[in-house]
C-alpha cells in the first residue's frame, strides 16, 4: 500500500515538472521579442527623353516596355517653323557668299575697259591742253595776246590734267577690286550667315531623339500629334542594370547598416527570393520624416535615414517597385 503511494507521488512529481517545463517553455516563446520588419523597394536609373525645340510628336519608333539601345531613334518631331528659319538662313548664307565673291573677284571686265577709255579720252584732252597752252603761252610771251587768254589757257591746261588723274584713279580702283577692309567685311558676313545655318541645322538634329543609354522604356507621356514643349519630357528610359534597393529607416533602427555593410533582403515578388545587399548610400531625411517626441523628459526626436544598397550580384527579373524585406530583432 506504501509502495503504491510513493508510486503515485512520483507520478504526480513528473507530471508537474512536465506542466511547469510547458508553461515555461511557452513563457519563452510568450517573451521572445518579435522580429521588425522594414519595408523598402526596388529602385533604377532613369533617363528622361526630352527636345530642345517644341514641335508636334510625328511618330514613334518604339512603345512602352521596348528595350533600346544607346543611339536607338526613338522620336521624330515635327517643327515646321524651325524649317522656314533654315529656309532664311540658307537664303542669308547664299547672299552673302555672293558678296563675297563679288567683293573677291573685283570690277566686271566691262567697267575696267570703260574707265580704261575714260582715263585714255582724259589723257587725250591733257595733250590737247597743253598743246593749245603751249601756243598761248608763246604769244603771251612776243605780246600778241593779253595775259588774261594765258591764264585761261592755262587753266583749262591744269584742269584737263585733274580730270584725267580722277579717270587714273577710277581706273585702278577697278583693276585692284575692293578695298580689304570691303573684302573682310563680306568674309565677315559669309562667317556670321554660316553660323546662323549651323545653329539651325544643330536645333534641327534635335527633331531626331535618340537613347542615351540600354535601357527599357517605361513610360511614354505624349500621344502622337500632340504639341510639346522646349524640354517637355516625352518619354522615360529605365537603366535595369542599375539596380538598388532604398529603405527608409529611423536612426534608433540602423544598428548594423553602415556603409559598405552586408544584410540579406527578401523579395516576395520573386518567391520571397532572398538576396545579398550592401549598402552604398546612407542620408537623413528631411525634417517632414523627423519622429517628433512626445514627452519633455525620456524621449528625443528621432530622424528618418534614406539607406540604399546593391544587390551584390545580378537579379533575374528584379524591377523597380519591387518590395524588399528586412528582419531587425528589437
Amino acid at each position: 500500500m506504501k509502495n503504491n503511494s510513493n508510486k503515485d507521488l512520483r507520478v504526480g512529481l513528473f507530471g508537474l515538472i512536465i506542466v511547469i517545463a510547458i508553461i515555461f517553455v511557452i513563457g519563452l516563446y510568450m517573451n521572445k521579442p518579435e522580429p521588425l520588419i522594414i519595408q523598402g523597394e526596388a529602385d533604377a536609373s532613369e533617363v528622361r527623353i526630352s527636345g530642345k525645340i517644341p514641335g508636334r510628336i510625328n511618330l514613334f519608333l518604339t512603345e512602352e516596355g521596348s528595350q533600346v539601345k544607346a543611339g536607338d531613334t526613338l522620336v521624330i518631331i515635327n517643327s515646321p517653323e524651325l524649317q522656314a528659319k533654315l529656309d532664311q538662313a540658307t537664303a542669308a548664307e547664299n547672299a552673302a557668299l555672293a558678296q563675297n565673291r563679288k567683293a573677291n573677284k573685283g570690277a566686271r571686265k566691262e567697267m575696267i575697259l570703260g574707265a580704261y577709255e575714260m582715263w585714255q579720252k582724259a589723257e587725250i584732252g591733257v595733250d590737247i591742253a597743253k598743246k593749245s597752252f603751249d601756243r598761248v603761252q608763246r604769244l603771251f610771251d612776243k605780246g600778241v595776246i593779253p595775259a588774261q587768254k594765258r591764264d585761261e589757257a592755262e587753266a583749262q591746261y591744269k584742269a584737263a590734267v585733274a580730270t584725267s588723274s580722277a579717270a587714273k584713279s577710277q581706273y585702278d580702283m577697278a583693276m585692284n577690286g575692293a578695298e580689304r577692309e570691303d573684302k573682310d567685311a563680306a568674309l565677315a558676313l559669309v562667317d556670321r550667315a554660316k553660323g546662323a545655318v549651323s545653329e539651325v541645322r544643330s536645333y534641327m538634329d534635335e527633331t531626331t531623339l535618340v537613347s542615351p543609354i540600354n535601357g527599357e522604356v517605361s513610360e511614354i507621356f505624349p500621344k502622337r500629334g500632340e504639341l510639346v514643349g522646349t524640354g517637355a519630357p516625352i518619354m522615360t528610359i529605365v537603366d535595369l542594370n542599375d539596380l538598388w534597393f532604398t529603405f527608409n529607416v529611423r536612426e534608433d533602427l540602423l544598428g548594423n547598416m553602415k556603409m559598405g555593410s552586408a544584410f540579406k533582403v527578401k523579395v516576395p515578388a520573386l518567391n520571397n527570393q532572398v538576396i545579398e545587399v550592401k549598402i552604398n548610400y546612407i542620408k537623413a531625411l528631411a525634417s517632414y520624416a523627423t519622429w517628433k517626441a512626445t514627452k519633455t523628459t525620456g524621449q528625443f526626436d528621432v530622424k528618418t535615414f534614406e539607406v540604399r544598397a546593391r544587390p551584390t550580384v545580378k537579379v533575374n527579373d528584379l524591377r523597380p517597385g519591387m518590395t524588399a524585406l528586412v528582419e531587425k530583432t528589437l
